[in-house]
């Protein structure tokens, strides 16, 4: 009896151990994949990164060592390490090559065609010898251009032995040699720095001298490398591709985000208070600002600081490597004076245009930064025109007092003649019939310019500082790429025009976070240029992940428009709070914009008090509302559709989940156009409570799953002129009518898993609809 109890115990501790034990992914290779202390900082190998990519279920170790080729890994019995813990179901991921080649070093010296390649076979058929599966990866490329900035290949024969090897045993392969070629010919000579250890002295203590490594990655760079290992996994086919990572967007792997770079600084600082800047709140300090930059650029870089205390100055102009930090206690005030802003030539709401010099702004910059505690104010309220519908009665009194002039319906107060006379231009301050900056120079108050305006920079930091009274849209990154914003909080008056939180236009790559926006036009918004000149640009804003913000006041809390014609694309919105906005997601666009906006993923919106619409599909934007405003009708009004041309807009493929709003007058509405409907559109787990439910018009292959719709109106959903739209449980209070279909060019709606009984009426039809189009499936 003893004997068979001990047997069961080892039966059931046994059981334990396999379920907990988790399967592991072995690494070997060289110091691209390698482990790095601290001390080695930034040098990072893709090695450290791979664990991001996959699940919670699997263990990665590590073997892989600087300096090792297949012979010396075997040699100094490191893989003698790892086959004594493989077990049955684990992954050896290989990767050598680098050192292999050193052919005047006869401890690591491998021939390609003979000793590595039987190397490759040892490891592969010792890793199937216990059960476990191996994965060869052919050598990462070393960065490296000839003089006609053409990419040089540096591997030799060793590339393809391990795709031979491969292809000879059956093993699953990742062409990292390929992909990584890829990478960094894209990245372009200058920019493909940043994926390696390029940094002058001043940046680390182990580098003080600097260095130039064209071999070992920053940890951009390893991260970028990990994700092409991992998207190597996923093509392969191997089964270890069921242990990728899912991201909180359902349709996206964790690898498959967006990867950016956030630019570092020397370790040097210059106080501007060496230049001669004051912080009185008198002396204007724009030369010493600008001095103090200057110099920084020149000297290699570092950190302006602007200390504590209270600084006026005219605009400021960034230069690279600079870090301009305004610190805790600090407030940089932007004069109030319009003629400290000469009239330059950029851009205006997507169009080039003459304005007003930004308070800051910077042009073809690399490695800038905007950090600090404290307090930039743009002394907006000099430049800004206020309408009357926009004040109390006092308030308007008292602003009619102060100064400035009415237009003649005195209805808008301006600052200044020049801003009145500037309103009544017809073609505002486009660039065009030739004229110059002077011949503006009549219009000057009217002509406000962008808070921050960085046009065609790389690499840009914003963060922990305050924004306040924009003259005009706040930060404004224009053709940039590679942009990090964090804890940064933008507040301009609610009724401030045109006063956007961060408009990211035609820019790529970055992420923005734990940012707060208080405003009085859109919060958070994605553009890329306006109508034809937009589309002739052709650059869209892509690769951004928005996270953990929330927007107070604005127009919009998270906006892509109007102004998109070169498109937008690959945008990661998730963890945010828009309180008391217009309207939550707003997607807006009109005829005559084109581009493409596509590939939106949203997840976990929290809205409360929203105007209008908590989430809206809006492609009539700035056009003749089509919805009648007759509250004795509800039937929507047709549309006449115009020729498809280039100017055409067009929205598809967005994932919207786990939405809630608490208050609005509609929950979602979709408008598209006759001529281009919105397509392909996924809302699913939302709760709404709202004045109206669903509106659905000119739209293609919608989904809505898993919503509650609590409304007031009689009616809670009408979907009219639309195809292919499937409702997938849907929760209602009592309605008179639950669906309403209109529209003779309805087609294929479905109502599924839906309980129609609190429903006087299920579904009614208009006029020329065919009861054939809809269907009902529980």
């Amino acid at each position: 009896m003893k004997k068979i109890l001990c047997l069961i115990l080892c039966v059931v501790l046994t059981a334990f151990k396999s379920t907990d034990e988790k399967m592991t992914v072995f690494l070997i290779g060289d110091s691209t994949c390698a482990d790095k202390p601290p001390v080695d900082s930034p040098e990072t190998g893709w090695g450290m990164i791979l664990h991001n990519y996959l699940t919670e279920t699997v263990q990665v170790q590590n073997h892989a060592v600087n300096g090792r080729s297949t012979k010396s890994f075997i040699n100094e019995k490191r893989w003698e390490a790892v086959t004594k813990q493989l077990k049955k179901g684990d992954w050896v991921l290989i990767q050598f090559g680098h050192n292999d080649q050193k052919i005047a070093d006869s401890t690591r010296y491998a021939a390609p065609q003979t000793t590595y390649r039987n190397n490759l076979i040892k490891f592969v058929n010792e890793t199937r010898a216990k059960g476990a599966n191996p994965i060869l990866i052919t050598p990462v490329m070393r960065r490296k251009f000839d003089t006609n900035g053409q990419f040089v290949d540096q591997h030799g024969e060793y590339p393809a032995v391990v795709k031979a090897v491969a292809k000879e045993l059956g093993v699953a392969l990742i062409d990292l040699h390929a992909k990584s070629k890829a990478v960094i010919e894209q990245h372009g000579i200058e920019g493909s720095k940043k994926l390696f250890m390029h940094y002058t002295e001043g940046f680390y203590a182990k580098h003080p001298k600097g260095i130039a490594d064209d071999t070992h990655f920053s940890k951009y760079g390893a991260s970028v490398m990990a994700s092409l290992v991992a998207e190597g996994i996923l093509e392969s086919g191997a089964e270890l591709k069921s242990f990728l990572k899912k991201s909180e967007f359902q349709e996206k792997y964790e690898f498959e985000l967006p990867k950016y770079y956030t630019p570092v600084f020397k370790k040097d600082t210059f106080n501007i208070i060496r230049y001669g800047a004051k912080s009185d709140g008198i002396t204007v300090n724009t030369v010493a600002i600008n001095q103090a930059i200057q110099t920084c650029s020149e000297s290699g870089g570092g950190t302006v600081l602007i200390p504590s205390g209270l600084w006026l100055t005219g605009p400021i102009t960034m230069k690279s490597n600079v870090n301009l930090n305004v610190a805790k206690g600090a407030v940089l005030q932007f004069s109030r004076n319009i003629n400290d802003y000469p009239i330059i030539a950029t851009t205006w709401e997507g169009e080039e245009a003459y304005r007003c010099q930004a308070p800051i702004s910077g042009v073809d910059l690399i490695d800038i930064a905007l950090t600090g505690d404290g307090v930039i104010d743009g002394g907006g309220d000099a430049w800004r025109a206020i309408k009357k519908s926009k004040q109390t009665e006092a308030q308007w009194n008292k602003l009619v007092k102060s100064g400035g002039v009415l237009d003649d319906a005195k209805n808008t107060w301006y600052p200044n003649e020049q801003s009145k006379q500037g309103a009544l231009l017809e073609g505002g301050s486009k660039l065009s019939n030739g004229k110059t900056a002077k011949d503006y120079e009549v219009i000057k108050g009217f002509l406000r310019p962008n808070m921050v305006s960085l046009t065609r920079c790389k690499f840009i930091l914003l963060e922990g500082l305050h924004f306040q009274n924009s003259p005009a849209w706040t930060l404004h990154p224009l053709l940039s790429d590679h942009i990090t914003m964090r804890n940064v909080d933008v507040k301009n008056y609610w009724y401030a025009q045109n006063s956007d939180g961060v408009d990211l236009e035609s820019c790529r790559n970055g992420i923005m976070e734990n940012c707060i926006f208080d405003t009085g036009d859109d919060g958070i918004t994605i553009k890329s240029g306006r109508d034809e000149q937009g589309r002739k640009r052709g650059i869209p804003t892509e690769n951004f992940i928005i996270k953990d913000c929330k927007v107070y006041h604005a127009h919009g809390g998270f906006v892509i428009g109007s102004e998109m014609s070169g498109g937008v694309k690959n945008m990661y919105v998730s963890n945010c709070t828009f309180l008391g906005t217009d309207v939550g997601l707003r997607f807006k666009t009109a005829r005559g914009r084109g581009g493409v906006v596509e590939k939106i993923y949203v997840n976990n919106v929290q809205m409360t008090d929203i105007a209008g619409e908590a989430v809206l599909f809006d492609m009539y934007y700035a056009g003749k509302d089509p919805v009648s405003l007759n509250g004795d009708s509800d039937e929507l009004p047709q549309m006449e559709a115009k020729p498809l041309t280039e100017a055409t807009p067009q929205f598809k493929d967005f994932y919207v989940r786990n939405i809630n709003c608490l208050g609005a007058e509609t929950a979602i509405k979709v408008r598209g156009l006759p001529e281009m409907s919105v397509k392909n559109i996924l809302i699913e787990n939302a709760v709404f409570q709202a004045n109206t439910g669903l509106l659905c018009i000119e739209a293609e292959n919608i989904l809505l799953k898993n919503i509650t719709l609590i409304t007031k109106d009689k009616t809670t959903m009408q979907v009219q002129n639309s195809k292919n739209v499937t409702l997938d449980d849907i929760r209602y209070e009592n309605a008179e009518v639950l669906l309403k279909i209109t529209g003779e060019r309805t087609q294929g709606v479905k109502l599924l898993n839906t309980d129609v009984s609190k429903a006087k009426k299920e579904v009614e039809f208009g006029k020329k609809v065919s009861k054939n189009i809809y269907s009902n499936k529980k």
